[in-house]
């Protein structure tokens, strides 16, 4: 059994994991003012890797990864950042950020449906309720909103729909495998790979245009710098530390949900800092991601137990 310490822990890191999620979508649409997807993310993970390599290389982080199943810690990689990012990228060049929100939304479904059929994680009627009430509350903001589905926009919808699911692989696989790696020995594979796989491919993609010079160009720009050294520290290195820590702690289904709380904080920072208006809609909708999140947590190790049988000899 996990200490009760220890779940609290993993709920409040839960809580900041979404937090700075839903903040870097404001620093997310800054650096792509400047540079186009692929270098930015070369950019971030570069930031994030040797970083993390610093605090290695200096002994605060100590990595141990003989006779562990670096392999599987691959597999995971590929799922996020690879995966993720690479089809949500070019998910989004055909589709639009609405529709990319709505499916996102279904995560923690997907993530409870995987967890149930890999992890074997059971999930009760009240838990079950309370994640779908957190993701009608996104659903019902987006749709409020006047955004709909284009059908049209088919092979984007479906990149996103591959997302979600990458995203609830790599829960579920992160959750098995934190058995036996650290938070930061995962985290240490994941970025190195997001580092080497982005670098390639965005240099490759510029050699092949011939167009270097737009790689550094966004490097002279402070208000670049400042957006992707946080996107970097914190929305690639801190998430990737704090996942999979939470993963450690609490189920997959659980830790899955709180991912729709980033929609309420981008809805909160665009108010504040970009003066977007919050209207009737936004309230209700965050109403019910809020309820759904708590009421998964609320409602969890509750169910029935059976009575075990005395049975005399």
């Amino acid at each position: 059994m996990i200490a009760h310490n220890d779940r609290k822990l993993a709920y409040l890191l839960a809580v900041l994991n979404a937090v700075i999620i839903g903040v870097s979508f404001l620093f997310a649409k800054i650096v792509l003012d400047y540079a186009p997807p692929l270098d930015t993310l070369m950019y971030r993970f570069a930031i994030s890797f040797i970083v993390l390599s610093l605090l290695v290389a200096l002994g605060f982080v100590k990595l141990r990864y003989r006779g562990k199943p670096i392999g599987k810690a691959l597999l995971l990689s590929s799922m996020y950042p690879l995966g993720f990012f690479t089809l949500q990228a070019y998910g989004l060049q055909h589709a639009t950020a609405a529709e990319a929100g709505i499916l996102y939304a279904f995560t923690p479904i997907v993530t409870m449906l995987c967890a149930s059929l890999f992890l074997k994680e059971s999930t009760n009627r009240a838990q079950k309720l309370a994640i779908f009430c957190s993701v009608f509350g996104v659903v019902f903001i987006f749709l409020m909103k006047g955004s709909t589905f284009d059908i049209s926009n088919i092979t984007g919808i479906s990149l996103l729909v591959l997302t979600s699911i990458s995203f609830a692989g790599y829960s579920v696989m992160a959750r098995s495998l934190s058995k036996q790696f650290s938070p930061f020995e995962m985290s240490y594979l994941m970025l190195g790979t997001g580092f080497v796989v982005f670098t390639i491919s965005s240099l490759f993609t510029q050699w092949k245009w011939g167009s270097f010079e737009n790689l550094i160009a966004p490097l002279s720009h402070p208000l670049f710098l400042m957006s992707i050294i946080f996107m970097g520290i914190m929305s690639s290195l801190v998430t990737a530390l704090v996942s999979t820590y939470v993963l450690s702690k609490i189920e997959a289904s659980q830790m899955s949900v709180f991912s729709n709380l980033s929609t309420l904080i981008t809805i909160a920072a665009g108010a504040l800092f970009l003066g977007e208006e919050v209207t009737r809609y936004h309230i209700i909708g965050s109403v019910l991601i809020i309820v759904g999140v708590l009421g998964t947590q609320y409602y969890s190790g509750r169910t029935k137990k059976v009575p075990k049988l005395n049975r005399s000899v």
